[in-house]
């Protein structure tokens, strides 16, 4: 689980890229040619959300103020969902301030989100589970403090552990922690959302070709300028970031991976991982090292990543068939890679030669 990490503006960087020319052929009783303007694709970038946003635009851009609005918009978003003490008035921090007591009013926004993650836990059988805060700052892995907790302090903080007792007044727009020291973290699921919204504010201002990337979670809006398939590399779990070990094509889709490659640390020998198991209170054990998620909706794929993560090969897959138009892709330590039925030649392809692809039957259809 990922905490939101306060933005900075001056870290904006806007891009220009070199103008790719695209060509649009118009197939009919029509003999004139039809030309389509070309554009420069447009990137800008700035810090949200303990990451790197960043917008490519490859259209006409009408609305010279869209990249600030989306960051402006990204930039609330992170100020009420988050649980960094920078920003005390967030949402999700008075929610936790009030555990055991009282329901606390929060904005729609919030609402829905808190909503999704319950919806998420129920299908994942509890593995994800945005009440897992309290084990979460035990191990504080992705800081300079990050520890191997004692048996007798996890077992401890287990209990405040349940997703159950996050009650949710749809009425009146508020919500609740039953028992005093539970702790919500919308680190896992808050980007998905967030990247969602900004695409919502792209579609709004007349962009239809656009790349939105929060860190990895990624949306592809409709397909390239030519037609063809927006085409993303896939992380090598043992490489540096950015080093892929394949390439899946997407059409208005959004991708989104969990990996014991993205935060870690190595104590007595041992390496942990942040995917922490919120029935154990220990970091997911199952052979798997990374699962990407492909779906409509970046929210679900955020929370679905972690929750497919944390159910195991067997178990994940069997969930994700059960979803209409989710795919997944896992991939275990020893570099074997398995697919849900609806991945295929014709949208991934292994790209380095120490992966290989296993044949196994679908364990439902959709």
């Amino acid at each position: 689980m990922q905490n939101l990490r306060p933005s900075s503006f001056k870290s904006r960087l806007l891009v220009m890229l070199i103008c790719v020319c695209l060509s649009f052929s118009l197939v009919g009783c029509l003999s004139a040619e039809t030309k389509v303007k070309e554009f420069e694709p447009v990137v800008e970038t700035t810090f949200l959300m303990g990451t790197v946003a960043k917008i490519t635009i490859y259209d006409e851009i009408k609305d010279n103020e869209i990249f600030q609005r989306v960051f402006d918009r990204l930039t609330d978003i992170e100020q009420r969902m988050t649980i960094n003490d920078d920003y005390p008035n967030s949402e999700i921090i008075q929610l936790n301030k009030a555990s055991g007591k009282e329901f606390v009013k929060i904005n729609p926004d919030t609402f829905y989100v808190l909503e999704k993650a319950k919806y998420l836990a129920e299908l994942s059988q509890g593995k994800f589970d945005i009440t897992v805060g309290p084990i979460v700052k035990l191990w504080n892995i992705g800081s300079d403090n990050a520890r191997v907790p004692g048996i007798d302090e996890i077992n401890k903080k287990l209990p405040l552990v349940d997703y159950h007792n996050l009650i949710l007044d749809k009425d009146n727009s508020s919500a609740k922690l039953n028992q005093e020291g539970m702790v919500v973290d919308l680190g896992a699921i808050a980007k998905g959302y967030a990247a969602d919204e900004a695409v919502k504010i792209l579609k709004e201002a007349g962009i239809e070709h656009a790349i939105v990337n929060l860190g990895g979670n990624i949306v592809a809006m409709n397909t390239k300028l030519d037609g063809s398939l927006w085409r993303l590399g896939l992380q090598d779990p043992y490489e540096i970031r950015g080093k892929s070990m394949g390439v899946v094509l997407l059409n208005d889709q959004t991708m989104v991976s969990s990996g014991t490659y993205e935060r870690y640390f190595e104590e007595g020998g041992k390496v942990y991982h942040h995917l922490i198991d919120p029935d154990t209170g220990y970091p997911g054990e199952n052979g798997l090292i990374s699962v990407s998620i492909i779906t409509k909706e970046s929210i679900n794929a955020d929370g679905l990543s972690t929750g497919t993560f944390l159910l195991g090969l067997e178990e994940g897959m069997k969930m994700i068939e059960k979803i209409p138009d989710t795919e997944a892709i896992f991939i275990t330590a020893d570099k074997k890679v398995y697919v849900t039925s609806g991945i295929n030649s014709s949208n991934f392809e292994i790209t380095n030669p120490d992966y290989h692809l296993q044949t196994t039957p679908s364990p439902e259809s959709k």
